[in-house]
């Protein structure tokens, strides 16, 4: 310490004597006298604390107690060390001392002028590293903090990756590899519980024309109206998705081939009177629809899934769309089928069909999952 830092002291002493020893005795150690005298508390506390490194403070001065005294500093400077020096051994007061906030205590006695520099030293080490610990404590909070901060725009930075890498950016309905991926859970998922799964595929009846006529431009405005359709019909648990161009397609957990007709039905019917209100110069826009089911079709796999769907949907756009077909359903004569919304049906019984069907809102099977729609 002596070849690298010489400390700046205010000694508060009342004997000249005493005061002129410890100042000789410290500049012989340190090499360089840096060290300012106070004979009182009053005459102490008119100087400016924060140019000090340590103040050695008597206990016994004339105008205050050394305890009052080390208050009032540590009232100015907290961090300030202050060494008490004492011709009283009481180990009850410098216990005191050292409870409110002195670094140490050294009883005049022996050849204590000979330890004081010593002492000085150790406690300038002390405080040096406090002081060290105290701006690496402070760092590592703000390293923390900005770590903190990068992490959340990390985290917000993978969420909204995550999000444009599975959405349609026109509609913001799922894109056609977040819909594979969720049809091929919830597959997974109605097999192993045996409950049913339906899916939809729906195309625009003319948005081709609409398209060529007014313009791509409001071509995107009917395929978002499209979108938020589908959203308003949506359960949470059901995923939809622009599956390409302006066909669409809905993925529908615990739904069997009468609740997806019925889901079908409004679904088209509240998009032909919000596309005709927005359009009232194109009658021709409407919905072809094609649906399977699991336990009506048996698919194989997801992709089968899809591949029914999409062809009922064939089978509805070749005869002659705006109407929704649900495959492998026993069909009965047109004006009579209960998958013709322009036709009367409350005369005409629903047609048998293979397997259970479990009702979308209550699955009736006893091996089904607890419901998380």
């Amino acid at each position: 310490m002596t070849n690298h830092f010489t400390p700046n002291i205010l000694l508060i002493e009342d004997d000249p004597d005493t005061a002129e020893l410890i100042r000789e005795t410290l500049n012989d150690h340190f090499g360089v006298d840096h060290l300012t005298h106070a004979p009182c508390v009053a005459e102490a506390l008119e100087h400016d604390l924060i140019s000090f490194d340590l103040v050695l403070s008597d206990m016994n001065l004339p105008d205050g107690h050394g305890l009052e005294l080390l208050d009032k500093l540590l009232d100015r400077r907290k961090d300030l060390p202050v060494i008490m020096v004492t011709s009283e051994s009481d180990l009850e007061l410098a216990t005191r001392c050292i409870r409110k906030g002195a670094y140490d205590y050294v009883v005049k006695s022996g050849d204590y002028l000979f330890t004081i520099p010593l002492i000085v030293e150790k406690n300038l080490a002390v405080w040096q590293i406090k002081v060290q610990n105290l701006h690496l404590h402070h760092e590592l909070e703000q390293t923390l903090e900005e770590l903190r901060i990068k992490n959340q725009q990390l985290e917000e930075a993978v969420t909204k990756l995550e999000a444009q890498a599975s959405t349609d950016p026109l509609t913001q309905l799922a894109n056609r590899r977040h819909i594979q991926a969720a049809l091929e859970r919830a597959f997974a998922e109605a097999s192993r519980y045996n409950t049913d799964l339906a899916g939809v595929m729906i195309d625009l009846d003319g948005f081709k024309q609409l398209n060529d006529t007014l313009g791509h431009q409001e071509g995107d405005h009917l395929l978002q109206l499209m979108s938020r359709v589908l959203q308003a019909n949506c359960r949470r648990c059901d995923i939809a998705g622009r599956y390409g161009g302006d066909e669409f397609v809905l993925i529908m957990p615990h739904t069997d081939p009468y609740i997806a007709q019925q889901v079908a039905s409004r679904i088209k019917a509240e998009f032909v009177e919000s596309a005709r209100s927005t359009f009232p110069d194109f009658e021709g826009i409407n919905l072809s629809i094609g649906i399977a089911c699991t336990s009506l079709s048996r698919p194989a796999s997801a992709d089968q899934l899809v591949a029914l769907a999409d062809a009922a949907l064939y089978r509805a756009k070749q005869a002659g769309k705006a109407r929704i077909i649900v495959h492998d359903w026993p069909q009965v004569p047109r004006g009579n089928s209960p998958l013709n919304p322009a036709s009367p049906s409350s005369n005409v019984s629903k047609p048998p069909f293979r397997g259970t069907f479990n009702d979308r809102s209550n699955p009736t099977s006893p091996s089904s999952p607890p419901r998380r729609c």
